[in-house]
């Protein structure tokens, strides 16, 4: 089965359960993770500006960079499932909203987005240079990318993948949705190094760019500026 596909099924099966889910799996550390990407984003965008979060999935970063900034925020995701929890989370919030698209093909013209996020979403996509040049055409700013990432540690490793391999599947779906959550470790083993990530910033001309780890690199925050070169020369 095609990745594309088989994580389209993963997420419309475990939309109703991700959010408690993710909590557990993290040890709760995911909130504190999130909250440093939406306080940074919110340091770069005013209430006159545009910010978009793709791969929203229950529209956890939307949300908050929405009550953080006041800016007219939307959540993008491919999945229906997801995005009906993360309307349900938001039916309060006026300046958040929420679609569904393709994070490859991103249904907006270039440069109308003040910041561009993604958080444990990238590592899920089978192009990750072709999500991140999206990100980068629709921003007129900073784009983000917030991902799980294989510690490098060679102390911490064996017990990182101790955890993530065989203790966070059963945390995360239990015995009923085992094999959904076995994708989590399986997505973040085969994922790129941070390095790697910064190079395809590199390449595609961001500048500015910013690596910032956490839990010995098991959570890391890469940021990068849109090139002055391609375009308006922003602050």
């Amino acid at each position: 089965m095609e990745k594309s596909k088989k994580v389209y099924e993963i997420f419309q099966n475990i939309s109703p359960y991700y959010d408690k889910a993710n909590n557990r799996i993290s040890l709760g550390l995911q909130k504190k993770w999130k909250k440093k990407l939406v306080e940074d984003i919110g340091k770069e965008i005013s209430a006159k500006d545009k910010a978009l979060d793709i791969c929203c999935g229950t529209g956890d970063i939307a949300i908050a960079i929405a009550e953080e900034s006041e800016a007219d925020v939307c959540g993008l995701d491919f999945s229906e499932n997801m995005l009906n929890q993360a309307r349900k989370k938001s039916k309060s919030i006026k300046n958040v909203s929420f679609v569904k698209a393709d994070a490859k093909d991103l249904p907006y013209p270039d440069s109308v987005f003040a910041c561009v996020s993604i958080s444990f979403g990238l590592r899920n996509t089978d192009d990750y240079e072709k999500v991140i040049g999206e990100m980068a055409r629709v921003a007129r700013g900073k784009i983000y990318v917030m991902d799980s990432f294989p510690v490098e540690n060679i102390l911490i490793k064996p017990f990182y993948t101790l955890f993530f391999k065989y203790l966070m599947p059963l945390l995360g779906g239990g015995i009923k949705r085992y094999r959904e959550y076995t994708w989590l470790y399986e997505s973040t083993k085969n994922f790129v190094s941070p390095k790697q990530l910064v190079k395809i910033y590199e390449k595609l001309g961001l500048e500015n760019i910013e690596v910032r780890k956490m839990l010995f690199g098991a959570c890391v925050i890469i940021k990068g500026q849109k090139s002055q070169h391609t375009g308006e020369i922003y602050e």
